[in-house]
């Protein structure tokens, strides 16, 4: 990774979006966060971003509608879902519409790192 590998946090849990934003900066990652998907797609209109981490449960367009707009607009090519437990079906259609791969919320900080740099390889 010779380059500032640049990800997307989109989730509307504020708290948990602005710890995981400072603790990937703290590792050499250029971070940008939406707290919806409205917002997370407008910034991916501008900017090309390596990785997209989205939260499904989302107030007004949720990340299974962000994920499928931004396969069918090509806006990113590596996207890790997050997902409540009662959300594991869901989880595993994203996986059908393209993402790269998926976390149970609650998470350790070291899973969601391990599940970046697993992605960034691919």
């Amino acid at each position: 990774m010779s380059d500032i590998q640049k990800i997307l946090i989109v989730d509307d849990e504020d708290t948990l979006r602005i710890l995981v934003k400072a603790e990937l900066e703290e590792r050499g990652f250029a971070v940008d966060d939406a707290p919806d998907g409205e917002t997370a797609l407008q910034k991916m209109e501008s900017v090309r971003y390596d990785l997209i981490i989205l939260d499904i449960m989302m107030p007004g367009i949720d990340g299974m509608e962000v994920l499928r707009q931004l396969r069918e607009k090509n806006l990113a090519d590596k996207v890790i879902m997050l997902t409540g437990v009662n959300e594991l079906k869901i989880a595993r259609d994203s996986l059908e519409l393209g993402a790269t791969d998926f976390l149970t919320k609650p998470y350790e900080f070291k899973t969601l790192l391990a599940c970046i740099e697993r992605a960034m390889r691919e």
